[in-house]
């Protein structure tokens, strides 16, 4: 199942990252996880929230850019060779992964991965063809 996640266009700059997470904490919108890249003068915050409604409505009221997206999260085995394992059914079916995330989930047993893939739909159906489990929201943020 895909997830909205949540992209956000801040300024490279002290404080900007607290801005938005205080945005957040006044409506009582806890992140899941969260992940930032940077350039000199930008950076790309990425967000997995329960009510990415709320959190997309309240952050554009704050003033903020945000995009939607829409990624899989992938449990991958905490084992040598767990990524490489996934990453090869990808390779193998010719999915193009555009970035990638993590974060611990069960620990000591699993990962969780986050994908942006280019067709996500098409990624969808060679994970089912192949077995691979594909994290639901409810799942995800229970």
């Amino acid at each position: 199942m895909k997830i909205k996640q949540l992209s956000l266009f801040i300024e490279n700059r002290s404080g900007t990252l607290n801005q938005v997470c205080q945005v957040l904490k006044r409506h009582n919108i806890n992140i899941c996880t969260l992940a930032l890249a940077d350039t000199e003068q930008f950076g790309i915050t990425r967000l997995l929230i329960r009510d990415w409604q709320l959190a997309k409505e309240v952050l554009e009221a704050a003033g903020l850019v945000v995009n939607v997206t829409e990624v899989l999260a992938l449990p991958v085995p905490d084992r040598p060779g767990g990524l490489a394992d996934l990453l090869s059914v990808l390779d193998e079916n010719d999915i193009n992964i555009e970035y990638i995330y993590a974060f611990s989930y069960n620990k000591g047993r699993q990962a969780i991965m986050v994908f942006r893939f280019e067709n996500p739909d098409k990624a969808l159906k060679v994970l089912a063809q192949a077995n691979i489990n594909v994290m639901e929201s409810i799942d995800l943020f229970s």
